[in-house]
C-alpha cells in the first residue's frame, strides 16, 4: 500500500535525522562561539535584541505562553507530518514534490549543522533570555530519548521557520476557502514568532530558516519546469 510506504518514509526520516543530528551536537565549544557570533551580528544592526523584548511580551500572558510552547512542541514534525497526511489524501497530485521539498530544505539544514553547529538563544541566560520551554512544562530535552536524540547546537538555520513557511505557503495553495488560506498564510509568522519568544531561536536563525527554504522550494521548482519542458519537447519531437 503506498500510503503505507509513504509514512515509513517519513517516520524513517525523522528518526534518522534524529540521529544523525544527535552526532553533529558535540562540539559544545564551537555551538557556543558561534551563538555569541551571531549575538554580535545582531547587536550591530540593533541597540537591543528582539527576543528579549517578545519573550518578556510572552511572560505577559500565560496563555500566551502555554500557546507559544505548544507550537514549538508541534509545529515540526507533528503539523509537518499532518499537512503531508492531507496533501497525500486530498490533493494527491502535488504530494511528491511538497514531500519532497521538505525532505530537501531539512537534509540542507542537517548538512549546516554539521559545518556550523549554533547555540540557542536559550543558552546564554546572561542576556535576559530564558528556556520558555523548560520553565512552562513539556518533555524534557536534557533526559530520557530527547537527550539522545536532540542536538542542543541546532539553531541556524531554524527549521521550524524553513518548514512552517512551506507548510503554510504550500497549504494555502491547495486549499480553495479564502478564509483557509489566510490562516495558512499566517501560520509561517506565529511559529517565527513562537521559537524566538520561547528562547530557542535568533532572529537570524529564523531568516536562515526562510532562506534555505526558498532556495530548496525554488531549485526543486526549476527542476520541475525543466523536466516539463523535456518532455514537451520530446512529445513534440515524436
Amino acid at each position: 500500500m503506498d500510503l503505507a510506504r509513504q509514512v515509513a518514509i517519513w517516520l524513517g526520516f525523522v528518526v534518522g535525522y534524529e540521529l544523525v543530528s544527535s552526532f553533529a551536537g558535540r562540539r559544545a565549544a564551537e555551538g557556543l562561539e558561534n551563538g555569541r557570533h551571531v549575538v554580535r551580528i545582531e547587536h550591530a544592526f540593533a541597540q537591543r535584541l528582539v527576543e528579549v523584548a517578545l519573550q518578556r511580551l510572552v511572560d505577559s500572558s500565560r496563555v500566551l505562553s502555554d500557546l507559544t510552547v505548544w507550537t514549538y512542541w508541534n509545529s515540526e514534525f507533528t503539523v509537518v507530518g499532518l499537512a503531508l497526511l492531507w496533501v497525500y489524501i486530498r490533493r494527491h497530485e502535488s504530494f511528491v514534490r511538497f514531500r519532497n521539498t521538505i525532505l530537501v530544505t531539512d537534509l540542507v539544514g542537517l548538512v549546516i549543522y554539521f559545518v556550523l553547529p549554533t547555540a540557542p538563544p536559550r543558552m546564554f541566560p546572561q542576556l535576559g533570555i530564558v528556556d520558555t520551554v523548560a520553565r512552562v512544562g513539556g518533555p524534557n530535552r536534557d533526559h530520557g530519548f530527547l537527550s539522545l536524540a536532540a542536538n542542543p547546537y541546532a539553531a541556524m538555520p531554524s527549521l521550524h521557520a524553513a518548514d512552517a513557511l512551506l507548510v503554510g505557503v504550500g497549504i494555502a495553495l491547495l486549499v480553495r476557502r479564502p478564509l483557509l488560506k489566510a490562516i495558512w498564510l499566517l501560520w509561517p509568522a506565529w511559529v517565527w514568532f513562537c521559537v524566538i519568544a520561547t528562547g530557542n531561536h535568533f532572529v537570524l536563525d529564523v531568516v536562515a530558516g526562510i532562506l534555505v527554504a526558498a532556495v530548496s522550494a525554488a531549485a526543486l521548482n526549476v527542476r520541475a519546469i525543466h523536466d516539463h519542458c523535456s518532455r514537451r519537447l520530446r512529445g513534440s519531437a515524436g
